[in-house]
């Protein structure tokens, strides 16, 4: 039977990453068959104390996402990867969810997603993300795949200081290998309170768009680093 390996990206995310790991011991339907790793990328608060007393496997890795997440696939010991931003909060019972669809033959997907907020446009937003529809998905609703399949297609590109969830997601659904389970998984609303709803949500789309116009990693970089990050 396959089993489960969680990595967990994190940077500065000691008010999340304690709650997040409490909660995943507890919707959990197989906890002494999954392997969780968090792998950090230079945290200067209390991330890694809060990581380690929780008794999980943390290691370091240089900063950025694609980095790190590469990182804890090659420490994996586990048939099965499963991505997970340290505020999203996946659905009980995940594990079997995850390994019924690795049984169907479907080797890689994610949940739906809902955000932890009841404005009207982050409501609909995550109300589309039950529909299989590329342009519906993104980091935050986590990612499973399979170990041999995430090394066939090289991993995450670490060219992308951002979007890299996206450029892998692209790949997959470029081979018809992408499943959407229909529960739902909880991400925080954190960035959209900081910078607006309606502001954040132009800057996403804008950078879904160069990409579709074809600018480079670097290019969407410089946007983020611009628009969303300063």
């Amino acid at each position: 039977m396959p089993q489960i390996s969680i990595i967990i990206p994190v940077l500065n995310e000691a008010a999340t990453i304690g709650a997040l790991l409490k909660h995943i011991e507890k919707v959990s339907t197989r906890k002494q068959q999954v392997e969780i790793i968090v792998v950090d990328g230079g945290s200067i608060d209390e991330t890694v104390t809060i990581a380690k007393n929780a008794g999980v496997t943390v290691i370091e890795a240089p900063k950025g996402r694609a980095r790190q997440m590469n990182v804890g696939a090659r420490v994996a010991v586990n048939d099965v990867l499963y991505f997970l931003h340290a505020d999203s909060f996946p659905p009980k019972n995940y594990d079997a969810l995850i390994l019924n669809e690795i049984s169907k033959g479907n080797q890689a997907g994610c949940f739906r997603m809902r955000f932890d907020s009841n404005h009207w446009w982050l409501r609909l937003a995550s109300w589309l993300t039950q529909f299989s529809w590329r342009a519906c998905r993104g980091g935050d609703q986590s990612q499973f795949i399979t170990k041999a399949l995430f090394i066939e297609l090289g991993g995450f590109d670490e060219k992308y200081t951002i979007y890299e969830d996206n450029d892998l997601i692209n790949k997959l659904y470029a081979r018809k290998q992408f499943v959407v389970i229909n529960k739902k998984l909880t991400t925080s609303c954190r960035l959209y309170k900081k910078k607006g709803v309606w502001k954040l949500q132009y800057h996403y789309w804008t950078i879904y768009v160069k990409k579709w116009l074809g600018a480079s990693a670097e290019e969407l970089h410089e946007y983020y680093k611009k628009k969303i990050a300063s």
